[in-house]
């Protein structure tokens, strides 16, 4: 069951090492990626890429292991590290013509895009983070009762098997459980919408957990090692989040300035699947980052 964006294109392209991406595009202008999240695809953007296209070139990928695109095995943490799906990006966008673009990521498509800002400066000019902080940080700040929002990272971190198990023999219940509670209006996420991501999820147990054991692993190894280094994202930075500071008990605009001197830090009434919800301000966001 494939929904996509309606009067986009669909197309599939080689990411890192020949895994092929399935991507939505359309528009003209200078180049805009869209990432999408868990547990979703590419038809998250479906509003926001339509207000963007009159401008810009509007590439709307399924990351690699979910959606449309392929996935492959996990035969070891690469595969799904966020590196490895930056890059995929990377070779995506070069493969339509596109050297430097924009990037923008939401949720798991965020910590993709920023890995991709961190690795690959010369290439994302801006960059735009929707509801998250870097994986490394997200670890960090995740303390007591308060935690226990989070605590599909803490299951799919597992080793591979169990994780698997639980949550392919209860798909429908496990991924539609955050599509019930991120939701702040129910009413953005319409039923044949919501089957198709419930669809494409319950299709991709396998790479979905790998992608998250990846962040409590590889990621986190890459993450340290750029901390280390007091690497920086060179970039414009937007960040459009919930004030998910004050309910965990940090300060998310200063976790976010420790990694981008050139910081919007917003916050929004909206529910996690903010671009669903209130896509006039998150297309708004975009145009105020690309014009920085």
């Amino acid at each position: 069951m494939t929904l996509t964006i309606p009067g986009f294109a669909h197309t599939r392209l080689p990411g890192a090492d020949g895994v092929e991406l399935a991507a939505a595009v359309g528009g003209t202008g200078s180049p805009v990626v869209l990432l999408h999240g868990f547990p979703q695809t590419h038809l998250m953007w479906r509003h926001v890429a339509e207000r963007l296209a009159d401008e810009h070139t509007v590439i709307c990928p399924d990351l690699r292991g979910y959606g449309a695109s392929g996935k492959p095995a996990a035969t070891c943490p690469d595969v799904y590290s966020k590196r490895t799906m930056a890059a995929d990006i990377v070779d995506l966008a070069a493969a339509l013509g596109h050297e430097r673009f924009a990037l923008v990521g939401h949720d798991r498509g965020a910590l993709v895009a920023f890995r991709a800002g961190l690795d690959h400066p010369e290439t994302v000019t801006h960059l735009g983070i929707l509801d998250v902080v870097p994986t490394l940080d997200m670890w960090n700040v995740l303390h007591g009762v308060p935690a226990a929002v989070g605590y599909h990272l803490f299951l799919m971190a597992q080793p591979p098997g169990l994780p698997e198990v639980l949550i392919a023999n209860s798909a429908d219940a496990f991924f539609g459980s955050f599509l019930d509670a991120w939701a702040g209006d129910a009413a953005a996420l319409p039923e044949d919408v919501r089957a198709a991501y419930l669809w494409a999820s319950a299709e991709a147990v396998p790479s979905i957990v790998a992608d998250y054991r990846a962040s409590a692993g590889i990621d986190v190894t890459h993450d340290q090692a750029d901390l280390d280094a007091g690497s920086q994202l060179a970039m414009p930075v937007t960040v459009v989040q919930q004030d998910w500071g004050a309910q965990l008990g940090y300060d998310a605009a200063a976790v976010w300035k420790a990694w981008a001197p050139d910081l919007d830090h917003r916050l929004t009434r909206a529910g996690h699947f903010m671009a669903e919800e209130a896509p006039d301000e998150i297309a708004t966001a975009i145009r105020d980052l690309l014009a920085r």
